[in-house]
């Protein structure tokens, strides 16, 4: 990740059994950088979400947005999964224009197909989990992959059924959504985000729809995927541990700005920005 400045280069250890939900086969990216802000600013009426904001993911990097509520982090992630546009500047995803396309020599808006090839490269797990309520666990898993990729329907399963066990659910795969507890339900959504094989994972406040008692089982399954895949995660979130445990950086925004970054430790410890020190104070 980089903002003003290069973040650490370490990259995160994968082993073979684990690596799956990760796998993707590389585009035209430059192997340095798989997402990329330029300018990127973003209005809501007269509100100013994100300001010019520049910054980069390394491939297989583990970023975390923190900040104060409204300060543009989720954003970011409505942004990379398209749902909305931003105003000025432009993102890239593995070197491809995610919003716009190159014709003639110069840049113009894209149009859905091209958008949405580049959408297969993100998945996203949102804060209220988003199951389809008419669908039983392994069909919300496999819906996306056989309908979006093509897969055929023998291999989604078998793909699903991996995914269940991997986030500790084999026994729920006929159950519906309201059959399950909330952490159960957050744990097929990551099940079916990773089914898409995404090189990135967005990451939403996961934990802020659960309750307390949940929360340490869902957290725990997203350090062990950070920790044993070669997945790149966005993460916004609230849990100051989790971001310490799983982030090769941090980036402190404020008023739609990156004000401050770096590797976890620095950001934790030995914050330089008076704001970051007094976010810091209020949220540990």
């Amino acid at each position: 990740m980089s903002t003003d400045s290069t973040g650490p280069t370490g990259s995160p250890g994968s082993t073979p059994a684990a690596s799956t939900p990760g796998r993707s086969t590389p585009g035209s990216g430059n192997g340095a950088e798989l997402i990329r802000f330029d300018k990127v600013t973003k209005r809501f009426g007269s509100n100013t979400v994100l300001d010019d904001l520049d910054f980069t993911v390394a491939p297989g990097k583990h970023v975390t947005l923190i900040g104060p509520s409204g300060s543009g982090k989720t954003t970011i992630l409505r942004l990379l999964m398209t749902l909305v546009k931003p105003d000025e500047g432009t993102i890239r995803v593995d070197g491809e224009y995610l919003t716009h396309e190159e014709k003639g020599g110069r840049l113009v808006p894209a149009g859905e197909k091209h958008t949405r090839e580049i959408r297969k490269k993100i998945g996203m797990v949102f804060q209220q989990f988003n199951l389809f309520p008419n669908m039983k666990v392994l069909q919300n898993i496999t819906e996306a992959p056989v309908h979006v990729l093509g897969l055929g329907r023998d291999e989604a399963e078998e793909r699903a059924r991996e995914l269940v066990e991997l986030v500790g659910l084999t026994e729920c795969l006929d159950r519906y959504p309201t059959q399950l507890s909330g952490g159960q339900q957050q744990r097929v959504a990551i099940a079916r985000a990773l089914a898409m094989r995404p090189q990135v994972l967005l990451l939403d406040e996961v934990t802020s729809a659960l309750d307390p008692e949940l929360v340490a089982g869902v957290l725990d399954l997203l350090r062990d995927i950070a920790h044993t895949t070669d997945i790149t995660m966005l993460c916004v979130t609230h849990e100051m541990g989790f971001a310490r445990d799983i982030s090769d950086d941090v980036l402190m925004f404020d008023a739609g700005r990156v004000i401050e970054s770096g590797p976890p430790e620095k950001i934790f410890s030995e914050p330089e920005n008076e704001r970051t020190r007094e976010f810091l104070s209020a949220v540990l």
